[in-house]
């Protein structure tokens, strides 16, 4: 990259995010006409690129699994706080509000950011390699956190409906913390050998001859990576009543709002891990799919929880017959895709349909 076109990245990254805030802060509160609508969008998407630069930066500063892990946790905290203050002003209308949006967090990961992963890295190197020990002990994680807080309130006794008993939310949410900081502290120092990328002979790439950024040029990253996750969380709260009409006109469930809106809340991800795959780091982007799988899961719950002692109305986390369904075909394809260690275009191809079924049931149940 030439200096020239190095100071213009640095430019737009640095100036999107400010920019995106600045518009959160200026259309807060108030009624949207179109043009501001498609503005918002287009700071939306500015301050997704940006997002997932700053990530790179602070990855490439801090080694892997640090960097994937910075930015799985970052989005996750954001839409944490997104989540409950929708769910205390929304009262029993936002009931299932949590158990969509991490469902929607969990089949967008682990098949669509996924598939998409595999697809680009096995059409540029004909096979994606991958560590089958770390890769599969996150997909068990993911499983079982799945499990005990989607599946288990559908069949428990103590409270009628899909719904955990106070005492029941409060051993699922110390259960999701707890399994989700063994899985950090294995990730990043008891096992972290596996969840690095895997080394092909004679593999080189830009970043093995890039020198890596400064301390302060990392700290700067560390906070524009925050403001613009803000921003694009924010923004698309901003414009999810416009989504919400729309969806409402054209008569489709209100769940598909829940899924659009998380689609756009994990673009970052999404472009990171696929732009890891295009330079044969299959292993980082499932680190990103798997890691913001399970910090959706083990972060949300402790965190609906503790603000469910001061919020109204019923907390729905069981889901349906259909849904289970098709988390259970997830975990199995899964586990088949990560198990060898290598995957071919058929994987890719197969999560990839798993995610198409889910978006299109959700739009057509």
């Amino acid at each position: 990259m030439s200096s020239s076109t190095a100071s213009v990245t640095r430019q737009w990254t640095t100036w999107g995010p400010v920019v995106a805030a600045l518009v959160l802060v200026a259309a807060w509160g108030r009624d949207l006409p179109g043009f501001a609508v498609g503005l918002i969008a287009l700071c939306l998407m500015t301050a997704v690129l940006a997002a997932v630069h700053h990530a790179e930066v602070i990855a490439h500063r801090v080694g892997e699994p640090f960097g994937s892990l910075v930015l799985a946790v970052a989005v996750t905290v954001i839409e944490v706080g997104l989540i409950v203050t929708l769910m205390a002003g929304g009262g029993e209308k936002t009931s299932t509000y949590a158990r969509d949006t991490v469902f929607a967090a969990v089949m967008i990961t682990c098949n669509g950011i996924v598939g998409l992963s595999l697809l680009v890295a096995a059409l540029r190197n004909r096979v994606a390699v991958f560590n089958a020990e770390g890769s599969g002990g996150a997909l068990a994680t993911v499983c079982t956190l799945a499990t005990m807080t989607l599946v288990l309130p559908t069949f428990t006794t103590s409270h009628p409906g899909p719904e955990f008993s106070s005492a029941q939310l409060a051993f699922a949410a110390v259960s999701s913390l707890c399994l989700y900081a063994v899985f950090v502290g294995v990730q990043t120092f008891r096992h972290r050998d596996y969840f690095l990328p895997v080394e092909r002979p004679g593999q080189e790439t830009e970043d093995d001859h890039a020198d890596p950024p400064s301390r302060r040029d990392a700290w700067t990253s560390l906070g524009l990576l925050v403001l613009a996750l803000v921003a694009v969380v924010g923004n698309a709260k901003l414009i999810s009543p416009t989504i919400e009409d729309g969806v409402e006109s054209a008569g489709l469930p209100k769940a598909v709002v829940g899924v659009v809106i998380a689609l756009m809340v994990l673009l970052p991800e999404t472009l990171a891990a696929v732009r890891a795959a295009r330079r044969d780091r299959m292993q980082t982007s499932l680190n990103l799919a798997y890691g913001s799988a399970i910090a959706s899961i083990g972060l949300t719950i402790p965190a609906i929880a503790l603000a469910s002692i001061w919020l109204s109305g019923p907390l729905v986390l069981g889901l349906g017959p259909l849904h289970m369904v098709l988390l259970a075909l997830t975990g199995v394809v899964s586990a088949l895709t990560v198990v060898p260690g290598r995957a071919t275009l058929l994987q890719g191809g197969v999560h990839l349909s798993i995610f198409a079924a889910f978006v299109f049931l959700s739009f057509s149940p």
